[in-house]
């Protein structure tokens, strides 16, 4: 995991700096840092709107007393867009892009609920055939209750 996270934040600004170096030498530079101001701006607007939109339909999805689990799969897809959209450079800005595009993000949502329901079903598949866990059961843990006086009250919220 390490060697993939130091692959991740050595490889993409160095692809970042070659795509806009490369993007200078045909727009010129002056072009290039208002392409980037543009995307940023755009993608903040959009990433606003959309994220605006989600914390109403989160709000409706709560108070209906759903369980909000895709609205919060789409919320967390559009904060990594908006963070992806304020990094400046092109492969950021068409990853953040993407995770805005409804049909996308709907697509990626699905594939996170498979993983999700893929690592919840290999716990469950820890136990063996009898039903017994194969994590040790003979673990003795230690504990003491406090009982308080519910009179005293007072004594616990002053000090």
């Amino acid at each position: 995991m390490l060697l993939k996270l130091m692959l991740l934040f050595t490889l993409v600004p160095m692809i970042e700096l070659y795509l806009l170096w490369e993007i200078k030498e045909v727009i010129t530079w002056e072009w290039t840092i208002a392409l980037i101001l543009f995307t940023g701006f755009v993608g903040a607007l959009l990433a606003r709107k959309q994220g605006l939109s989600w914390r109403h339909r989160l709000h409706a999805e709560l108070t209906s007393g759903q369980v909000p689990t895709t609205s919060l799969l789409d919320g967390l897809m559009i904060f990594i867009a908006g963070a992806f959209l304020i990094t400046p450079g092109v492969l950021t800005d068409a990853v953040g892009f993407l995770l805005l595009v409804p049909l996308i993000r709907s697509h990626l949502r699905e594939r996170i609920k498979v993983r999700l329901m893929r690592g919840v079903q290999a716990g469950f598949n820890r136990q063996d055939l009898q039903g017994q866990s194969t994590w040790p059961r003979d673990v003795i843990i230690e504990s003491h209750i406090i009982e308080q006086d519910p009179e005293d009250e007072t004594a616990d919220r002053d000090g």
